[in-house]
């Protein structure tokens, strides 16, 4: 079934690396076809941005991915921390346990599939939508999540297992999230993506929000392309209009 959403006002953002709707899915989803490698969910993921829609099942999931989505039962040897510091990310495996009991996770044995595609081939609604941009187009991006509501935004992380925040975390809270390449150990080392990205996790709720704030609001504020006394004038005028109509209230 095709996607509901219309996706077309991200062609005026002309990213260099489409968008990836990501769904969770109980049974094997219809008309795709099955991802053919073994990889971590962040190098799934990246796979996703110039396919063809593809599913993965926990046989494609090589990493602690599979079990944030409750695919696979979590092992021991990781939530005790011991990794962690024995691989120099935390000082003592103590610090290391503390990320798990946060950690956001689907429900065991809930989701066998999970559903990829670019966002400009989308057969289906995505659960989330993960964006990856520069700042600039970060810029447009955040905004546009908050145009309509004036909430502010907070991102969500740890050092390791960072998938969990990009790509559950949104899911399951309600909230967008967003980081930057190079920050997450298990992307940095994998060499997933240039460092110097942000990567903006939308879930379903906020995206017809998104898409239609995109549609609405001007982009390129007029401050951004002002000099210094063209700012300090457009400042000046702004204030002086608003104040003359509150005294005239």
């Amino acid at each position: 079934m095709p996607t509901t959403l219309d996706f077309s006002v991200f062609d005026r953002l002309d990213f260099e690396r489409q968008p990836v709707g990501i769904k969770y899915l109980l049974n094997r989803p219809n008309g795709l076809s099955r991802f053919d490698k073994s990889l971590a969910m962040c190098e799934i993921f990246k796979a996703a941005q110039d396919s063809e829609p593809f599913y993965a099942d926990k046989d494609n999931f090589t990493c602690l991915g599979s079990m944030v989505m409750g695919m696979k039962e979590a092992d021991p040897i990781f939530e005790s921390g011991e990794i962690g510091a024995t691989e120099g990310i935390f000082r003592e495996a103590r610090a290391n346990r503390r990320i798990y009991p946060p950690l956001p996770k689907l429900a065991p044995n809930s989701v066998r599939y999970v559903a990829f595609s670019p966002a400009n081939k989308l057969t289906f609604d995505p659960d989330v939508l993960v964006i990856t941009a520069t700042v600039s187009q970060a810029e447009v991006i955040l905004r546009a999540l908050v145009y309509s509501s004036g909430k502010i935004l907070n991102t969500r992380y740890s050092l390791v297992i960072m998938c969990a925040w990009l790509f559950i975390y949104p899911y399951i809270s309600g909230e967008a999230n967003f980081t930057v390449t190079g920050l997450g150990y298990g992307m940095k080392s994998r060499k997933v993506l240039p460092e110097g990205l942000m990567l903006i996790s939308v879930p379903f709720d906020l995206l017809p929000m998104l898409l239609e704030n995109l549609r609405d609001m001007e982009w390129v504020l007029p401050l951004y392309t002002a000099n210094d006394d063209e700012r300090a004038e457009y400042f000046k005028k702004t204030t002086e209009e608003i104040r003359r109509r509150y005294e005239n209230g």
